[in-house]
């Protein structure tokens, strides 16, 4: 089914849902780790999707090859998983979900400059560069005030090198090219990440979860686990394919935004007043950077 014979709420529908899970993951990963120690919940987490992902690709019966372009590409995927999560479930420790969601809103401009300087694939405009230059002013603001924001350095080192990971696993996956299907490529990502996560085991080894958290905690890790890790995978991928990307994009400016209210009404994280202005000015520094690719996408609907 192509774009044209998808039904326009249906389309819409999809990009909510995945909006609310991306804008919901930050708080649910807080939640999760409040009670047991984060590797653990990671470790569970990547097997439990895992299981969830293979029974699913049963069931849609796409393949899993095991080729060495495919291995190279899972592990590639796995970047994002494995690596990026890692860095985020640590961080939980030293910040609100709200601030997580707005560093890692940082992610597309990230890619933008890798692309740019290290890559050569595309070259920023002038107003990218303002817009960059403006959502990093605002973080400034963000930041004013870390009493009241309970903004930690390590917690934002270790966003910071959770992008790099992120980012690093879509050039990978480019780069290698393989021939899977969207399924196929996460549920092999999946599987690399969780073997790879076995490998923490023994140094969290003392913190072995031994009593069940409380209802709020177990309701963050189902819903990293199933929503985080395979409905929005599953969500991002179809929209890939119907929209455009720079609409899809349009998701990091709106995500921060409702993971901020969230946090704030569902786990009582206090927004400061700096915080609030720097929210704002960091969003609209998004928007500059991704007007001129929807300005475009604009003018060739029209013609």
């Amino acid at each position: 089914m192509n774009s044209n014979s998808t039904p326009i709420l249906v389309t819409a529908s999809i990009y909510a849902l995945l909006v609310l899970i991306w804008a919901t993951t930050p708080l649910a990963i807080v939640w999760s780790v409040q009670e047991i120690h984060p590797m653990w919940v990671l470790i569970i987490r990547y097997f439990g999707a895992s299981i969830i992902a293979l029974f699913l690709l049963k069931l849609m019966r796409d393949p899993l090859p095991f080729d060495e372009t495919s291995l190279k590409s899972y592990v590639a995927g796995s970047l994002n998983l494995i690596g990026a999560q890692l860095f985020i479930y640590l961080a939980a420790n030293y910040l609100t979900s709200g601030l997580m969601a707005l560093i890692f809103g940082f992610s597309p401009l990230i890619a933008g400059l890798i692309g740019h300087v290290i890559l050569k694939t595309h070259k920023l405009v002038a107003l990218q560069w303002l817009g960059m230059a403006v959502a990093v002013g605002g973080l400034t603001f963000v930041f004013a005030d870390s009493a009241d924001s309970k903004v930690n350095p390590i917690g934002v080192v270790l966003m910071l090198i959770s992008m790099v990971s992120y980012i690093s696993s879509i050039f990978w996956v480019k780069q290698i090219n393989a021939p899977l299907k969207p399924m196929s490529q996460a549920t092999g990502s999946l599987i690399v990440s969780a073997l790879g996560s076995v490998l923490i085991i023994p140094f969290i080894w003392q913190h072995f979860p031994t009593a069940l958290p409380s209802g709020r905690a177990m309701i963050g890790f189902v819903f990293t686990m199933i929503m985080s890790s395979i409905v929005a995978m599953l969500c991002y991928f179809w929209l890939i394919k119907r929209l455009a990307a720079s609409t899809v994009s349009l998701s990091n400016v709106m995500t921060p935004v409702i993971a901020l209210v969230l946090g704030a009404t569902l786990n009582s994280e206090h927004i400061s007043s700096n915080a609030f202005v720097g929210i704002v000015v960091v969003m609209f520094g998004i928007v500059m950077y991704f007007w001129k690719e929807w300005r475009e996408q604009h003018i060739n609907k029209v013609h």
